[in-house]
């Protein structure tokens, strides 16, 4: 193939040979031709992978380019932009070579793309001059399917499979509705997102976009999650058209394990048995603390044994406390009102603390009573055409999942297409 196959490539397209035949009847791939010095055998491309702290100019060299021609591609590749973001393993060089081996190989042109989606391709012009020019192809929606399994924290697990950190923080404010990350969630425990993505020509991601399902197996059964657009935002529903929503997250942060109960217990620092009002999670100090429900803050301040203190006021007589932080969120005071999922402090070890841990309190009518038990509102079932257009999405989603194969493998499906209409992911 010759420069015809390294344009489409750097345009994202991947030829056959018989493609490249019959691309080389543009105009474009006429004059890369004719860039091809006398004597010269057509150009071959070239795919590069730099390696790590490799420049630009030794790669080209390492595909058989000269210094001084690998210098000037790479120069005029780079114009105005950093070297470093170019994706390392997405350029592809055409090379000539001289027919009966006297002389030096010719650097025709160079594709190649950026971090953030942008397409490059370097070509030499009948006047002998490398020159940029860029490409207007823009990134593609795509819908990906990925499946994978629990390996440390969630945060962990779901990067593996190709999760960003704003999507992560979604999919632990929608897995705290309905899941306790200490007891419902195992190493080993398998699970599946459906989630929208911007991908480059050259197939990198450029941009993780919205959640539109998710998917865990809990004790021998499996939670799942759908995205659906409800009264003006984008909500989560069950299989049934159920949100999932309900007054107070059952975690309120994540990757943490139970270390302490509600009830009578010896305190670990006092030495004697009292009530223990609340229930503590073991987590790194700095971890994220979540807003168990809407409410405003009514208390923001260092109260005795348990250290710096939070306290929410939710709908109904529900309060909600938040002991031995490390640090508010910034711009955090009485009177603020705050959402559900929202990061309203960190875990820390200030007041009475053996460790890093939140103590979690919950109280009904100014009385204290049990976080895991107490009563958290389901949330409203949708109705009529809601409810009808809910199973026509959830359809779509059923059937991508199916489409993907075995659990482990990712598929991406192009939006507006299989995928049918985009749906927002919100939680």
């Amino acid at each position: 193939m010759g420069l015809a196959a390294c344009l489409c490539l750097g345009a994202g397209w991947r030829l056959t040979d018989s493609a490249a035949s019959a691309a080389a009847d543009d105009g474009v791939a006429r004059a890369a031709l004719g860039a091809v010095p006398e004597g010269y055998r057509a150009p071959r491309d070239i795919a590069i992978e730099l390696k790590p702290g490799e420049s630009l100019e030794h790669g080209l060299e390492r595909a058989g380019a000269t210094a001084a021609e690998a210098a000037q591609a790479a120069q005029a590749l780079v114009q105005g932009r950093d070297p470093a973001s170019l994706a390392p393993d997405e350029t592809v060089v055409s090379i000539a070579r001289p027919r009966f081996l006297i002389g030096a190989p010719r650097l025709i042109g160079l594709s190649a793309h950026t971090t953030n989606g942008e397409s490059l391709i370097v070509e030499r012009g009948f006047d002998g001059v490398l020159r940029l020019h860029p490409s207007s192809t823009p990134p593609r929606s795509v819908t990906t399917v990925a499946s994978g399994v629990m390996q440390g924290s969630l945060y962990e697990s779901a990067e593996k499979v190709g999760a960003d950190l704003t999507l992560i923080a979604k999919l632990v404010k929608l897995f705290s509705h309905r899941l306790d990350f200490a007891r419902d969630i195992h190493q080993g425990a398998k699970f599946t997102l459906v989630f929208d993505r911007k991908v480059a020509p050259g197939g990198a991601t450029v941009e993780t976009g919205d959640l539109r399902y998710a998917e865990m197996a809990v004790h021998g059964r499996t939670m799942r999650f759908y995205a659906f657009d409800h009264d003006g935002r984008t909500e989560f529903f069950d299989e049934r058209g159920v949100a999932i929503k309900g007054l107070l997250l059952r975690t309120p942060v994540d990757g943490a394990h139970i270390t302490s109960t509600f009830g009578m217990r010896e305190h670990p620092l006092l030495g004697y048995t009292r009530m223990h009002q609340g229930i503590d999670f073991g987590a790194e100090t700095g971890t994220p603390v979540l807003a168990a429900g809407e409410g405003v803050v009514v208390e923001r301040r260092v109260w005795g044994g348990y250290g710096n203190w939070l306290k929410i006021r939710h709908a109904n007589g529900w309060e909600t406390g938040y002991g031995h932080l490390s640090a508010y969120a910034a711009g955090l005071y009485p009177g603020m009102k705050v959402t559900q999922g929202q990061i309203v402090g960190y875990v820390g070890a200030t007041g009475l603390a053996t460790g890093p841990h939140l103590h979690y309190e919950v109280w009904r009518g100014g009385l204290r009573v049990n976080p895991t038990g107490a009563a958290a509102r389901q949330g409203a079932p949708l109705h009529g055409m809601e409810l009808t257009e809910f199973r026509l999405q959830r359809a779509q989603i059923d059937a991508m999942r199916k489409a993907a194969g075995p659990a482990g493998t990712t598929v991406a499906v192009e939006a507006g297409h299989e995928a049918g209409p985009a749906l927002r992911g919100g939680v």
